[in-house]
C-alpha cells in the first residue's frame, strides 16, 4: 500500500476544513494495514462506541442528553487516546503515521472523524 499522501485529504489540520468520507476511508486503509492489530482493533471499537453515544444523545431528550453527558465524553477522550497511541507505536516503527496529523487536534474533529470511521466499516460490511 502507498504511504498516505496528506494532499489526498481534504482535512490536514487547516482550521475551517473537514473531513470528508473518502479521506476518512483512505486513513481507514492506512491503519488497517498497520502491524499493530490490537491498538487498530481497539481504536475502531472506541470508534464506534463514542459515535454510537453521540447518535444516542442527538436523539435523546435534554433530560437524557444530561445522563449521557458524562459518558459520551469519557468515550470521546478514550477514542483521542487510542488515536495518540496507535500514531505514536506506528511512528515508533517507522509506519507512516501522517494520518494523525490529518485529522487535526480540534476535538470535535476527532469526534466527526470517529463517526466516518464507523460509517467506513458500515459501508464495508454491505
Amino acid at each position: 500500500m502507498d504511504d498516505l499522501e496528506i494532499t489526498d485529504l481534504k482535512h490536514a489540520g487547516v482550521p475551517n476544513q473537514q473531513m470528508d468520507l473518502n479521506g476518512a476511508q483512505k486513513i481507514f486503509d492506512t491503519l488497517q494495514s498497520s502491524k499493530h492489530t490490537q491498538l487498530f482493533n481497539t481504536l475502531m471499537e472506541r470508534a464506534v462506541i463514542y459515535s454510537r453515544i453521540r447518535v444516542d444523545w442527538y436523539y435523546a431528550a435534554l433530560d437524557e442528553q444530561l445522563d449521557l453527558d458524562y459518558d459520551r465524553t469519557v468515550a470521546h477522550d478514550e477514542f483521542i487516546s487510542s488515536c495518540a497511541m496507535l500514531s505514536q507505536k506506528m511512528k515508533e516503527t517507522g509506519e507512516d503515521s501522517k494520518w494523525r496529523f490529518a485529522i487535526g487536534k480540534d476535538r470535535k474533529s476527532i469526534g466527526d472523524f470517529a463517526c466516518l470511521l464507523h460509517a467506513v466499516i458500515g459501508i464495508k460490511a454491505r
